[in-house]
């Protein structure tokens, strides 16, 4: 309920870098009724989210009420369960001034930066920037892949592959030696990068038989998947069911608090959903496998429970283990018993939540990896497959198991070439990230906390830095470089003004970290934080003014004023302008085209386009408004063969939203 004030810096920098606090606007009618509520009761229980922004808002919430902070007023639970509440209640305890202390801090770095930084970037660039401490990394993490991307020149290379027969079983085995020197690493070839080599291969393998040297089937042990905390959530939601991740973590915040389940009441389906932490109650496992002994075969559940580390993936982040991972309250509620309950979108997450879950706890999966090695002369040729023996957790999680299964054949037989072939590729630049992607290279880095990773790229987004293209990669736009390079130039320095480096925020987050435990005092992080960013302000106002780049013109003229029209940029993307605004205001959208044929009207072209609220992309016809054909959904231009409805596109999967049909493309 109370928060700085948005129009002014409101850190007293001179006397300890004091918060300003102010009631938020548009909550003084609740302050009123809780001052009312507070009044008629015995007492008072603060019941936030139990993070250091939830301790934050107690501590607030107790200041309003005129709670005595010597008494335990504090309850926290990390699952909105009958039990779990009753327990807490219970169990009041005092609120944490350590963890008020550390959110504290993070405010106020984010409120120097930001409102520091905003007014050096109007003055050098463009009025209206703002940066964040956290969402310049990420920025820097986006800008830096694009420079990689554009630097890449393309390398050639060949795939040699041999199309044999055995009896009546096919094989396709890949060149990998030549003369012993290996021409394959990571499925990648080293060596045939002309093609006078690559037809000196072919011709060695026709010229001689195709002898088997070795077949091995070796049997592999997959461990159950680990349940999910913050970022996997958000990734796989994101990867499976192209949700982003502020979305996923909406949904996941509304089956926390709970949803009315038809004889059940009101039911908070999963736990805490914030949390960096793999730790499960004993409780929890012992639900979980009573529930898979009575509806699994015993060779389902393993003989002791299935334990994860805390770890966090970035070595410089302790994990904030007061949180159990994410999991469903009440094992015996299956996505199929609740769905009614549910709508589309949370039947979806607590699918996921409840499948990873339950997988966590049951046996190792178990494949049979077979390998095939054959010599045709000076050339050695490999063919591996996987199949699987036992599904093991893989029945409710999907596994990704390696080529298809190889019938064995024996060492010295024969195999009979059907076909040797080489295809001409080029080395590929380095992918550009996803919202998965970018979360996990975030976490890995220990940039940023589970309850900051679902708002930084939208952030950056609104920002007009970074855009999604048709496959849902992040870009930067041409501000977003400028303002990188600007930022880079001047804030990725190594020392404690280094707010570019993920380095430096990861150490900042370590330091945060300390404040929660008292090691530290936070006056103390903030004040060398600030005594050297200043300092690396100061210096940047000496910078000369930034150009941003010009607005391209498109090879026509204006139709009202006959001046150049040129590309320019927007708070929704791209637009066609006149060069001669303001004193010409002509303006028209940019129609992209994605080669599909309206499906409803048959005439027009399927354009991508940007809704005004929030900028998400859908698509729609060409002749609109005559045609309101519309979609979130990339329409792929095809049937379904199943059960005839539109297909559309995502990446290189074409899909139905009627039926279980997708299919890939290829697109080489």
């Amino acid at each position: 309920m109370k928060d700085l004030p948005k129009s002014r810096l409101a850190i007293d920098i001179e006397h300890d870098f004091a918060p300003e606090y102010i009631l938020v606007k548009g909550k003084a009618e609740l302050k009123n009724e809780l001052l009312k509520i507070a009044s008629e009761s015995s007492g008072v229980l603060l019941a936030s989210d139990p993070d250091r922004e939830g301790e934050a808002i107690a501590w607030h919430l107790a200041d309003i009420l005129g709670v005595n902070l010597d008494k335990k007023c504090r309850v926290r639970f990390y699952e909105i369960t009958e039990n779990a509440v009753k327990a807490a209640v219970k169990n009041p305890d005092f609120i944490d001034v350590n963890k008020v202390d550390a959110q504290q801090a993070r405010r106020i770095l984010d409120r120097l930066v930001g409102y520091t930084l905003s007014p050096l970037l109007w003055k050098k660039i463009r009025f209206g920037l703002s940066a964040g401490r956290v969402q310049s990394v990420a920025l820097n993490l986006i800008c830096e892949r694009e420079r990689e991307i554009m630097k890449f020149v393309p390398d050639p290379y060949w795939v040699i592959t041999a199309n044999c027969k055995h009896g009546e079983n096919n094989y396709e085995l890949r060149a990998e030696k030549l003369d012993e020197k290996t021409l394959m690493k990571n499925s990648l070839p080293l060596l045939i990068n002309t093609e006078e080599k690559a037809n000196e291969i072919i011709a060695e393998i026709k010229a001689n038989e195709i002898v088997v040297s070795e077949f091995t089937t070796k049997t592999v042990s997959h461990a159950a998947p680990a349940p999910f905390r913050t970022s996997t959530l958000q990734q796989e939601a994101s990867r499976k069911l192209s949700m982003v991740p502020a979305h996923t973590m909406r949904i996941a915040q509304a089956l926390y608090e709970g949803i009315n389940i038809p004889g059940r009441g009101h039911v908070g389906l999963i736990t805490y959903m914030r949390t960096d932490s793999l730790r499960i109650s004993n409780e929890a496992l012992d639900s979980c496998r009573e529930f898979i002994k009575r509806n699994y075969s015993p060779d389902y559940l393993p003989e002791k429970p299935n334990i994860y580390g805390a770890q966090s993936k970035s070595k410089n982040l302790k994990v904030q283990d007061a949180h159990e991972a994410i999991r469903p309250t009440d094992m015996n509620l299956t996505p199929e018993a609740v769905k009614d309950a549910l709508t589309p979108e949370q039947y979806k997450v607590y699918s996921l939540i409840w499948r990873r879950f339950t997988a966590s706890q049951m046996s190792p999966a178990v494949s049979a990896k077979t390998k095939l090695k054959a010599e045709a002369g000076r050339v050695g040729l490999r063919q591996e497959g996987e199949t699987l023996v036992f599904d093991g957790w893989s029945c409710l999680w999907p596994i990704d198991l390696k080529g298809e299964e190889l019938v064995k054949v024996k060492k010295g037989e024969i195999l009979t070439l059907t076909k040797a072939q080489s295809e001409n590729r080029f080395t590929k630049p380095p992918a550009r990230y996803s919202e998965a992607g970018l979360i996990k290279t975030l976490e890995e880095n220990g940039v940023g906390r589970p309850s900051t990773y679902a708002t930084i790229a939208g952030t950056l987004e609104g920002r007009d830095y970074i855009e999604k293209n048709e496959e849902k990669r992040f870009y930067p736009t041409g501000l977003g470089l400028v303002v990188d390079e600007f930022l880079a130039q001047y804030f990725n320095r190594k020392d404690l003004s280094s707010i570019v480096d993920a380095g430096f925020t990861a150490q900042m987050e370590k330091e945060l970290d300390d404040v929660e435990e008292a090691k530290r005092k936070w006056l103390d992080v903030v004040g060398e934080f600030w005594k050297e960013f200043s300092q690396t302000v100061d210096e940047a106002q000496g910078a000369p003014k930034v150009a941003l780049p010009a607005p391209e013109p498109i090879g026509e003229a204006c139709p009202d004023c006959g001046h150049d029209l040129v590309k320019k940029r927007g708070r929704f993307g791209e637009f066609i302008a006149c060069s001669n605004y303001p004193e010409c205001k002509y303006t028209r959208p940019i129609l992209s085209t994605i080669g599909v044929k309206c499906p409803k009207c048959g005439e027009g072209e399927i354009v991508q386009r940007k809704s005004k609220k929030g900028g998400k992309t859908f698509y729609g016809c060409s002749r609109f408004p005559d045609c309101d054909y519309v979609s979130w959904n990339r329409p792929a231009g095809e049937k379904c063969p199943d059960c005839g409805a539109d297909l559309y596109r995502r990446g290189s999967t074409i899909y139905c939203a009627n039926c279980k049909y997708k299919a890939e493309i290829n697109e080489e």
